[in-house]
């Protein structure tokens, strides 16, 4: 293994370069100073791991570096985009290095009560400030992500069989969630501006809804942000009939001038999710609740531990660190000007259809009349492109011919223009007839 680590360090050097002929395993082995078999076995696991590459009775020589000619760009899923000038090894580094000089390293790793510790819930607090205004520590409740945080609330506040108002395209993991749970997604009429406050109150009275999901700024995947005179219409129907709603905000941080939360508007109505996956990185696995009072907190706090007992300690002391320290708002300046650069390579490529938001990390993208959602998805995986189709969003017969477009997933800027230009060419082109010509 040193031999084969050697070797691996050496072509990282520039001491042996691609071509470069190694000595005979005899010569190297007395070279060493070990014997025949140690050489044997280290240069096959030279070998197993790309370093070298056998010629025969020629020997053995450096093997030039092995890549992909087509490597899959996946623009399927919504991660925030690598932002430029920023290390992430080195933050990880330096911000574990303070949790463990600052922890106690046996707290780390044992069990804890689910919700977090005061300083996680004090960092979440301060988190929250530009969001919610002033929020007191103890109540926000640190998640292991927002997913687990909405089957809690569906779990402590709906009955099983009850009705869930959402728009009609929406998050897929709360259909999942809700279907798992054995409640299902009632869908409420939309009009410009987000949900209609007319239909949501027909639904209300009708069909029994016992929670309204609402993802009102930078909507997953439409990109539409819900204007504050509709926001309070919501909220007042909602409070008429003492339905609470579920408010998943992954994305106000990463909107300029967005409006208010309907948790800053109507408080004792709203259960708020704000997760840094979307705007800071999901190995955090953190997501920030506040519940309209302490009574729904517990009743939460009591469904999450029956689904996750608690949050990974040392994640949610990197997310409370990086938070502290200022790390964390260093990277979400660098990840809205990342997202903003790349908006605007989206602009230039796929400028003419589609919502093109301003900012976020995603776009929603008319397909012209020839392409099925489905079938698109299909091309562009055989042009090694990810996308993600529509009925993925939507639960009907007749889901729109749109499909939703990532653009964090790419490694840089180059890749994801190169990207999108291949995908604008693909949009260009008509699908291939069904009937192929046999060769």
């Amino acid at each position: 293994m040193q031999i084969a680590d050697f070797l691996e360090r050496a072509m990282a050097d520039g001491g042996l370069a691609p071509g470069d002929r190694l000595p005979p395993q005899r010569e190297l082995a007395a070279l060493l100073g070990v014997d025949l078999t140690a050489v044997t076995r280290a240069l096959a696991e030279a070998r197993r791991r790309g370093l070298v590459e056998p010629r025969g009775s020629l020997g053995t020589f450096i093997a030039a570096p092995s890549f992909d000619l087509a490597p899959a760009v996946d623009l399927s899923m919504n991660v925030p985009p690598p932002p430029d000038g920023i290390d992430f090894g080195d933050m990880l580094r330096r911000g574990l290095t303070q949790v463990t000089l600052r922890a106690d390293a046996s707290l780390l790793m044992t069990y804890q009560l689910g919700g977090g510790t005061q300083a996680d819930r004090t960092a979440g607090a301060s988190w929250l400030a530009p969001m919610l205004g002033e929020v007191a520590h103890d109540r926000v409740v640190a998640s292991p992500g927002a997913q687990s945080a909405l089957a809690a609330l569906m779990l402590c506040r709906t009955a099983p069989g009850a009705s869930i108002a959402a728009e009609p395209l929406i998050y897929p993991g709360v259909r999942a969630a809700a279907a798992e749970l054995g409640r299902h997604v009632v869908t409420v009429d939309v009009d410009d501006d987000g949900m209609r406050p007319d239909a949501l109150d027909a639904a209300c009275s009708e069909r029994g809804v016992q929670m309204i999901y609402l993802n009102p700024t930078l909507q997953n995947p439409t990109t539409h942000t819900m204007p504050e005179a509709r926001r309070r219409d919501i909220a007042r129907v909602a409070a008429r009939h003492g339905v609470p709603i579920v408010e998943d905000d992954p994305y106000w941080l990463l909107t300029p001038d967005a409006p208010p939360p309907l948790a800053a508007l109507a408080p004792a109505q709203t259960f708020y999710i704000a997760t840094l996956s979307k705007c800071l990185s999901p190995g955090l696995r953190t997501a920030y609740v506040v519940a309209p009072d302490a009574e729904m907190q517990a009743s939460m706090l009591g469904a999450l531990r029956a689904i996750t007992l608690m949050a990974a300690p040392v994640a949610t002391a990197l997310a409370t660190q990086w938070i502290r320290d200022g790390s964390a708002a260093g990277l979400l300046a660098g990840i809205r000007a990342e997202a903003a650069a790349r908006q605007q390579i989206a602009r230039q490529w796929l400028s003419g259809s589609g919502a093109l938001a301003p900012s976020g990390i995603h776009v929603w993208h008319a397909l012209p009349s020839y392409w099925s959602s489905a079938g698109f998805g299909r091309a562009a995986r055989d042009e090694s492109l990810r996308v993600t189709a529509s009925d993925v969003f939507y639960e009907g017969a007749a889901p729109p011919n749109a499909i939703r477009i990532s653009l964090g997933g790419a490694a840089d800027r180059t890749q994801l223009s190169m990207a999108l230009k291949k995908l604008s060419t693909l949009l260009a082109r008509k699908p291939p007839s069904a009937s192929m010509p046999v060769i």
